[in-house]
């Protein structure tokens, strides 16, 4: 496999089961509710149909994850999660995560790359639009387990 897209000292590749510790910190570093649990997080990384993604400045200091999720017959991939730790935000780590997304996308011939983001999470969204993501479609209302809307969002990929 080609390695995964860089941003600065930022390394993005798939995740292994030997990540599934660091994998869960991660999350529960990151996340109040929403939470990819232990159980979940393994059955991604051995699924065909799903790509575990994680982003370090060197191979044991995990500064990011993400999930893409890809259905059998669909040219859509959705970008299911993306986490990064809050000393790593605005340091390339979010970037580097959606640009392998995007690459493991296009390796699948996914036509484009679909996510959902809390309407409240503006650093989020400013991330998303400068990498040219579009909002479609109508807000999705308690979409999160905490009763948050949610935007959709698309890139066409190249």
């Amino acid at each position: 496999m080609t390695p995964s897209p860089a941003t600065a000292a930022v390394r993005v590749r798939r995740a292994e089961l030997s990540d599934l510790d660091d994998l869960v910190a991660l999350e529960q570093a990151t996340f109040d509710s929403d939470q990819i649990s232990r159980a979940q997080f393994r059955r991604h990384l051995d699924s065909d149909s799903a790509r575990v993604l994680v982003a370090s400045a060197n191979r044991r200091r995990f500064l990011g994850t993400a999930m893409v999720f890809f259905r059998k017959g669909s040219q859509v991939a959705r970008l299911y999660s993306i986490a990064s730790l809050p000393e790593a935000r605005g340091k390339g780590v979010g970037t580097a995560l959606i640009d392998a997304a995007e690459a493991a996308a296009r390796q699948r011939r996914c036509q484009s790359l679909r996510l959902e983001v809390r309407t409240d999470n503006d650093s989020a969204i400013r991330l998303y639009e400068r990498l040219g993501y579009a909002r479609i479609g109508p807000v999705k209302k308690e979409f999160y387990e905490d009763g948050s809307d949610a935007f959709v969002y698309e890139k066409i990929l190249a």
